[in-house]
This record gives structure tokens, sequence and C-alpha cells, in this order.
């Protein structure tokens, strides 16, 4: 398993919709880059003037990130994002 370090937070990408509302199917190519995410595991927090700051997303929530943000990482076969906290906007509840 992947473990981030300080405030960094391990996602994955959910699937974008192959479909439009009214039907119509997308090619690859034109499909936008998918921004909701699952958390999979969050880092321990960082330090700030030698206080632990604590995590604000928990693993299982659903959240927006940055559309160019993050590492990409391939670990057993699975495609992962490694990106620091403040790279997540919004949390879907």
């Amino acid at each position: 398993m992947i473990k981030p370090l300080s405030d960094r937070v391990l996602i994955k990408m959910k699937e974008s919709e192959e479909t439009t509302k009214s039907g119509i199917i997308l090619a690859n190519t034109a499909k936008e880059k998918p921004q909701i995410a699952e958390v999979i595991e969050v880092g321990p927090g960082k330090l700030v003037d030698g206080k632990k700051e604590e995590m604000t997303v928990k693993r299982g929530d659903n959240v927006v990130v940055s559309k160019y943000a993050g590492t990409e990482v391939k670990y057993e076969g699975e495609e992962y994002i490694i990106l620091r906290e403040e790279d997540i906007l919004a949390i879907v509840e």
C-alpha cells in the first residue's frame, strides 16, 4: 500500500461520463479530465511551527481536485494521484 507523507493525499479519479445527458456517446478525445476523486489514503499532516496540523479530508471522502494537480502513480495495476491537501478544492457530500 502507498502511504502518503506530510500533507499529501492519495486519490483515485472517478470515471468520467461517456455519454451526454441527451445520449450522445463521447469519443475519448472529447472527454474532459474528471475532477471528482475518492480519497484512498491520507498522510499524517504537516508540522507548522512545531505543531502538527490535522488533515481536513479522510479516507473514503469524494473530493473535487484541481485539474492538473499532483503526480500520477501506477501501483499494482491501478492508477492513482498523489497531491497536497491544498490542491483539493472541496469535499463532495
